[in-house]
């Protein structure tokens, strides 16, 4: 089935014979008014674009009249229209935001800078340009949902004319078509346009896959014509005996969805069960249910393959009955049963808000969800650090599998398929996802990583001190619930590189006998000046991530005594060294190579960016750092320092049964927590056992080691340098 084309196409002839044609149609839904404002926009969108074409040879302006031809027919409002007319002159004609405010209003002006791209700003690649634009329009929508009806109809015209262009721009076109256009449309419940750019951006991005599962459905649908026509005249005559009113629409899979069924399931062609399908129209809910029992007592129905999303509808507001059933000669056959208003919702989605003169009634559900997403794409700005993070977090959010969990008081929740608990309460609110410590799944405790199927019930456990575990970021699913965890360690970093930034300042300030809190505003102010800084946290921030080093901040700050004192400190470390406490947090890490533990001489090494990495003194990884460059620095333990820390040991047994047990019980024995253990068989005689262990220090390491020494089958322990 190739992609059709709709009366919205506009063909090449006198731009000013197409927009009487386009103000002709729009006579059915507006006023004179606002037709005339609708023809004014065209005149300037006409100037502003004259002398320009397209690919294609036709004049420029034939575009932007297409793209509000296709908002025509979702009944969209005349100043979206105009909107859509005019989207192009602020990226392509030196018309600016400015001038448009004045000529027409602010509105209109908004939503066309709303879809313009951001040309001004030089990116370092492509795809950062498209992700910040993309961010810059999903922002946009925030204000104004009509935004995005606007881009979807852009692009779904350059779509229909995506043949012009060179062969590498059309997949990339048709990829980012695919991957962010369709499903945004779905998510906002346009199935119309998603269904269009789904099959348009298939047969451009996968020209063979296409024609090969065309043929395959043209074929099928030649072999079961017959049958088909059998079962249409039955579900007719079924419902007429049983007196339901009800329109039967027999309907064609799409081939996009074709095709991702069979590449999700690994299944080929004739496996996937519901190739045909068909449509039933009724007149109100409580008939969807009695047609479906008249259904399902003309064909078995088939086990698991009933939905109900009336009672439960999609995250986009679509509800429907779906089931599938048995049909002659055992075809498979899927049956859709919705009312009148749910398939005008199912075709139009948000959009339908302006085709109900009322501004309510069936689009209020879209229009419900469609605000709570939007509500969802500003708290992942705020938590993502750039575009292309952004953009990561908007995919994930547009997967589009889903599950139907309940919280305890009975609300459903609609979370992304493998959602988890950490998923769920942040589903409820980022303040419930920031301080959960325990969940029970239908009233029993379950860890925070669990999945959650359909039906379960959830139940967040809170605590004040509860906080975001950088491991939640390896099983979430959700995009808020990534966007908030990865917020939270962002702030929790910051914060705690301004902590070790001032003590690293402090520390070298000691050596010239001043303090931070001893420097005047003014020469705070000014090194803030050349270091192009906002405040004094900022400074410190750098210098705990190591992007700035806190002995040449300390000597500017320290001034003409630093400078008198140049030489000797250029040869010999300032006699004060940071104290290691191992509660430090994320800006100080504890190297892997070497696994230092309080009792070790240690020096730390700076990460730019990440913090300092602490190794032992003897480890060899420490290359040329010690002769002097600038970016280590020498630091010790605390004395009170509580922390457990990791540290490996090499255990050397004879091979008997049970020894790694007997061995794993004598750590546990001495207080000590097993992170880690690996096997290593040698002569057959003897193994060897390498365990990751938590311990408190060097003593407590030195009490463990002994223990283990006095076992019979322990040969030989040493401690592992990495």
């Amino acid at each position: 089935m190739a992609p059709t084309k709709s009366f919205s196409d506009t063909e090449p002839g006198d731009s000013h014979l197409s927009i009487d044609g386009f103000c002709k149609c729009l006579e059915s839904y507006l006023t004179p008014d606002q037709i005339h404002e609708v023809r004014r926009a065209f005149m300037f969108g006409s100037e502003a674009h004259k002398g320009q074409t397209r690919q294609t040879g036709e004049p420029y302006i034939f575009h932007p009249l297409a793209v509000a031809r296709i908002l025509a027919e979702m009944h969209m409002d005349y100043k979206c229209l105009m909107a859509a007319i005019l989207h192009d002159v602020i990226e392509d004609t030196p018309t600016a935001k400015e001038g448009l405010v004045e000529i027409f209003d602010e509105e209109i002006a908004s939503l066309v800078d709303g879809v313009s791209k951001l040309t001004q700003i030089d990116f370092k690649t492509h795809a950062e340009a498209q992700a910040a634009s993309l961010q810059k329009m999903l922002l946009a929508m925030t204000k104004d949902i009509r935004v995005i009806l606007i881009k979807l109809a852009d692009r779904l015209h350059n779509m229909r004319t995506l043949g012009v262009m060179r062969p590498e721009k059309c997949r990339r076109i048709s990829r980012e078509t695919l991957e962010i256009y369709a499903p945004i449309a779905n998510r906002l419940g346009i199935n119309t346009i998603r269904l269009e750019l789904e099959e348009l951006g298939f047969v451009a991005y996968w020209p063979m896959r296409y024609h090969a599962i065309s043929k395959a459905v043209a074929d099928a649908r030649g072999n079961r014509k017959e049958v088909l026509r059998t079962v249409e005249t039955a579900i007719r005559e079924r419902l007429r005996q049983e007196e339901l009113p009800g329109e039967v629409i027999g309907r064609q899979k799409h081939l996009y969805s074709i095709y991702c069924k069979m590449r999700a399931k690994k299944s080929p062609f004739s496996e996937v069960v519901d190739v045909f399908a068909f449509r039933i129209i009724v007149d109100k809910v409580d008939t969807c249910y009695r047609v479906l029992g008249a259904v399902h007592n003309l064909y078995k129905p088939m086990p698991g393959h009933f939905k109900d999303f009336i009672a439960i509808p999609k995250a986009n507001g679509y509800q429907s009955l779906h089931t599938v059933l048995f049909g002659p000669h055992g075809m498979p056959i899927e049956i859709q049963i919705r009312t009148g208003e749910m398939h005008q919702l199912a075709e139009s989605g948000i959009a339908a808000h302006w085709m109900y003169k009322t501004g309510d009634g069936g689009s209020s559900s879209a229009q419900a969800r469609a605000s709570e997403w939007v509500k969802n794409l500003l708290e992942m700005q705020k938590g993502a650090g750039n575009s292309l993070e952004f953009l990561e977090h908007v995919k994930v959010d547009l997967f589009p599998d889903e599950v139907y969990v309940f919280t305890p008081r009975g609300k459903i929740m609609v979370l992304a398929k493998g959602a988890t608990v950490i998923d769920f309460a942040y589903a409820v609110h980022t303040d419930v996802g920031n301080h959960c410590v325990a969940a029970r799944v239908d009233r029993r405790l379950a860890p925070l990583r669990s999945r959650l199927f359909n039906g379960q019930t959830v139940e967040v456990i809170t605590a004040p001190g509860g906080s975001p575990n950088p491991a939640w970021l390896s099983f979430v699913v959700t995009a808020r619930a990534r966007a908030n965890v990865r917020a939270y360690l962002k702030n929790l970093k910051q914060q705690e590189a301004i902590n070790l930034g001032r003590r690293l300042l402090e520390t070298d300030l000691h050596a010239y006998e001043q303090s931070l809190d001893g420097i005047s505003e003014s020469k705070v102010q000014q090194l803030l000046s050349e270091f192009k800084l906002d405040d004094l946290d900022s400074l410190l921030a750098d210098i705990g991530l190591g992007n700035r080093m806190s002995r040449l901040v300390a000597r500017r700050m320290a001034g003409p005594d630093a400078e008198r004192a140049q030489e000797t400190l250029d040869h010999e470390k300032p006699a004060v060294q940071l104290a290691i406490k191992g509660t430090e947090g994320m800006v100080v890490n504890f190297a892997k190579c070497c696994r230092p533990i309080p009792g070790d001489a240690i020096m730390a090494v700076f990460n730019p960016g990440s913090g300092m990495s602490v190794h032992r003194q003897e480890c060899p990884n420490l290359g040329d750092f010690r002769k002097g460059g600038e970016n280590w620095l020498a630091v010790c333990w605390e004395e009170d320092a509580e922390a457990e820390f990791s540290t490996e040991i090499r255990v050397e047994v004879g091979t008997k049964r049970g020894v790694l047990a007997t061995v794993a019980a004598s750590i546990a024995e001495m207080g000590c927590n097993i992170e880690n253990v690996s096997i290593e068989e040698r002569d057959g005689l003897s193994s060897t056992l390498d365990f990751i262990i938590a311990v408190r220090g060097r003593k407590h390491l030195a009490r463990i080691i002994r223990h283990l020494r006095s076992l019979p089958p322990v040969m030989r322990i040493t401690r592992a340098q990495g």
